[in-house]
């Protein structure tokens, strides 16, 4: 039969309990848990020290200052070279008769590329037949009144007339060939039109401005144009083409007109080469860069409007700075770059450094490296593996 104990023994049980509860906690505060320089000690790695045969597979880089050029990355996105482009409006109106082009085809300066059934063509036509017509009739008049006026046949002031209607004639004459010229008729075209003889069928042709290829059609057998404002064609020459590259605004004061620069695609191992002939002096208010215009020759065309690219433009001014290969960069469990420095006694360090302009296969280190410092550029990820261990 269990029997309770007596209140005083309980009484004495509860402070005893709570005193060893104290004793148990200061314990703890006073030994159980490291201080700060333990845990430093703990965190901080140690150096890594290789055997000689070890040694054989790693390679050192003594760092010194090195006159560099500054690579400035970006990206970019491809446009026709607008000093070689233009876009082919139709000289007059009237529906699209034929079509005689396609995009893609390479065309030659006055080539045609559409047909027009065009009453401004017909008009203009007709206007150049009657002023011929004029002018020769003039012409004639004013040749038999010059032999006139030799034999008093008429007065020396008819005379005179005669040769000012024929000069207005030839000029009227001139004004509509040229006139026909300007709507695209190809000159011996117009020598063939005689006064008196029917005309061919009035069919307008649109012709190509420069040579180059078409690389838009922006237009369908019989849609009816407007004169001046239809657009009908895009003609470009691709040999040499535009990118635009958005260059951050803390980059501008590394690059200038001329410097030259590198084109990858990302299709295929070729880079193209160009060079910066613009950069504008306006900020984009949404991507607060500044359009850089790259001009990059196109060989086989590889590079099309509206493509994305990567542009690296090396800056002709040089600097000087201690450079490191990429290479001998690492990053650590919080993303932070470091090397491995040899020390004096044959082990490795881990030393932080940051990372500033990059020039080739160099980064520049502002600071974490002195000149004199040896690195470890090839078989850093084994010496890391190593002070893992």
């Amino acid at each position: 039969m269990q029997t309770d104990r007596p209140s005083g023994q309980r009484g004495r049980a509860v402070p005893h309990a709570l005193a060893m509860v104290a004793a148990l906690a200061l314990l703890a505060s006073c030994g159980g848990k490291p201080d700060s320089a333990s845990q430093a000690a703990a965190t901080t790695p140690r150096n890594v020290t290789l055997t000689q045969a070890q040694l054989q597979h790693i390679r050192l880089y003594t760092v010194a200052a090195s006159s560099y050029r500054k690579t400035v990355e970006a990206s970019g996105v491809v446009d026709f070279d607008n000093d070689q482009a233009t876009s082919v409006l139709a000289p007059f109106s009237g529906p699209v008769s034929r079509l005689l082009v396609e995009p893609g085809q390479k065309v030659a300066r006055g080539q045609a590329l559409a047909l027009v059934d065009s009453p401004d063509f017909s008009t203009a036509v007709s206007t150049y037949g009657k002023a011929l017509a004029t002018a020769r009739t003039a012409r004639r008049v004013a040749d038999a009144d010059k032999d006139l006026v030799q034999h008093n046949g008429v007065s020396q002031r008819e005379e005179q007339q005669a040769q000012t209607d024929a000069a207005n004639a030839e000029a009227d004459r001139d004004a509509a060939a040229q006139a026909l010229a300007s709507l695209g008729l190809d000159p011996k075209a117009i020598g063939a039109i005689q006064p008196g003889r029917p005309a061919a069928r009035a069919q307008g042709a649109i012709r190509a401005p420069i040579a180059g290829t078409v690389v838009e059609k922006l237009i369908s057998p019989g849609q009816l144009l407007q004169a001046g404002t239809t657009p009908a064609f895009t003609v470009a020459n691709l040999s040499q083409v535009w990118v635009m590259a958005q260059v951050a605004t803390s980059d501008l004061p590394s690059i200038s007109v001329g410097d030259p620069a590198e084109v990858e695609t990302g299709v295929g191992p070729n880079t193209l080469t160009g060079v910066v002939t613009n950069v504008a002096g306006l900020v984009n208010p949404d991507t607060r860069a500044v359009l850089t215009r790259v001009s990059v020759a196109n060989p086989g065309e590889v590079l099309k409007k509206q493509m994305y690219v990567r542009v690296r433009i090396s800056a002709r001014q040089a600097s000087t700075g201690l450079l490191v290969p990429v290479s001998a960069i690492l990053r650590d469990d919080e993303n932070l770059a470091f090397v491995y420095v040899a020390q004096a006694d044959g082990s490795f360090a881990r030393r932080h450094v940051t990372l500033g302009d990059r020039s080739g296969d160099q980064y520049v280190i502002p600071a974490g490296l002195q000149a004199g410092d040896r690195v470890v550029v090839d078989g850093g990820l084994f010496v890391q593996f190593m002070q893992s261990q």
